[in-house]
C-alpha cells in the first residue's frame, strides 16, 4: 500500500497523487511489481526497497547518486502466540531520501510510523527531510525505552509468581522476555553505531545547524541509555533464571533424599518380617505373641532410625 502525505496548513493530509516535498509511505500489503514500478518512476535503486524488507537487515546507511538510504531497526509487538516466542521483535524501517521526496518502507505495520500518520508528533514536517529523519530516530529510541519498561514490569510480576509456583509457564514467559532483550541489545547496538557514523560523516547535512546537531547528539545519548537498560535487564533476568534453576535442582535433591530415607525406614518392617519367614529356628517363634513382637520390634527400630536421621538433620 503506497500512500502520500504532506503537511498543509499545519495538518498532515493524505494526497491522491505525489507532489514535491511529500512523504511517501510504503506499508503492507504491497507486491514486488509495485516496488519495481516506484523504483523506476522515482529513479530509486530497487535494492533500497528490498533490503529494507529483510527482517535480518542490520542498521546501516548508504548513498547512491542522489538517493540516500537509512535502515534502522525498530521494536514491534510479536503477534505470534506461542509461549516461548519473544514478546517483542525488531524489524527494519527503510528511510530513503530523494531530492524531492522522502520514502519510508517496512514489511510490518509499524507503530512508530503510525504516530506520524496520526499526528501525535509535535513540530513534524514531512517536507523537512533532515528533521523528519531525526524525528523517526528519536521516536525509535522512545519506543525502545517504553518496551523495555514494559518488559521489566512483566519480569517483576513473573518473578513474584515464581515464589509461589514451580510450573513451566513462568519459565517460558521469562524465556520470551529474554529473547526480546537479546533482540533489543543487538538492534540498539547496531542503531548506535549507525547514528554515530551518520553524525561523524554528516550524512544528513546538519553540521551547520546547531539545533539539529544537538538534537542528534541527544538521540545518540538516549540510545546509549536504552542499550544500557537492555543490558542491565538481560543480566538481571539471566541471574534470576540461573538462581531459579538452582532452587529447582536443590528442591529436587531434597525430595529425593527424603524419599530415600523414607524407603530405608520402611525397609525395617520388611526386613524383620522376612527373618521370620525363614525355615530356621528364631526367638519367640513358638510364642502366641510372635506377631506382636514382630510389629513392636519393627516400630521401635523404625522410630530409632527416624530419630537418628532427624538428629543428623537429614529430614
Amino acid at each position: 500500500m503506497i500512500r502520500y502525505y504532506l503537511k498543509i496548513e499545519g495538518k498532515l493530509t493524505e494526497l491522491e497523487e505525489p507532489v514535491d516535498g511529500c512523504w511517501i509511505n510504503i506499508s503492507p500489503p504491497f507486491s514486488l511489481e509495485e516496488l519495481v514500478s516506484v523504483s523506476k518512476e522515482y529513479d530509486v535503486p530497487l535494492d533500497f526497497f528490498t533490503d529494507s524488507l529483510d527482517i535480518d537487515e542490520r542498521s546501516r546507511h548508504e548513498r547512491e547518486d542522489d538517493a540516500r538510504l537509512i535502515v534502522v531497526n525498530t521494536p514491534i509487538l510479536n503477534e505470534k502466540t506461542e509461549d516461548n516466542d519473544a514478546v517483542y521483535i525488531t524489524v527494519p524501517i527503510g528511510i530513503i531520501l530523494m531530492p524531492t521526496h522522502v520514502f519510508t518502507i517496512t514489511s510490518y505495520e509499524n507503530p512508530i510510523l503510525q504516530l506520524f500518520i496520526e499526528e501525535k508528533i509535535k513540530n513534524f514536517n514531512s517536507s523537512d527531510d533532515r528533521k523528519f529523519v531525526l524525528n523517526i530516530l528519536e521516536q525509535t529510541v522512545y519506543r525502545y525505552l517504553t518496551c523495555l519498561k514494559q518488559l521489566n514490569l512483566k519480569r517483576n510480576r513473573i518473578e513474584k509468581q515464581l515464589y509461589d509456583s514451580s510450573r513451566n509457564k513462568q519459565l517460558k514467559e521469562l524465556l520470551a522476555i529474554n529473547k526480546s532483550l537479546v533482540y533489543f541489545v543487538n538492534s540498539l547496538s547496531s542503531n548506535e553505531l549507525l547514528k554515530k557514523k551518520m553524525l561523524r560523516s554528516d550524512f544528513l547535512g546538519i553540521r551547520e545547524s546547531e539545533h539539529l546537531t544537538d538534537l542528534f547528539e541527544d538521540i545518540i545519548i538516549d540510545n546509549s541509555q536504552a542499550l544500557e537498560m537492555a543490558n542491565v535487564y538481560t543480566n538481571i533476568l539471566n541471574g534470576i533464571m540461573e538462581a531459579y534453576a538452582s532452587i529447582i535442582s536443590n528442591n529436587m535433591n531434597i525430595v529425593v533424599q527424603r524419599l530415600t530415607l523414607v524407603t530405608i525406614i520402611l525397609m525395617v518392617p520388611t526386613l524383620v518380617a522376612s527373618f521370620y519367614g525363614m525355615n530356621v529356628p528364631l526367638p519367640f517363634e513358638k510364642s502366641k505373641y510372635t506377631i506382636v513382637y514382630i510389629v513392636l520390634t519393627s516400630i521401635v527400630i523404625s522410630l530409632l532410625l527416624a530419630w537418628w536421621f532427624r538428629r543428623k538433620r537429614l529430614f
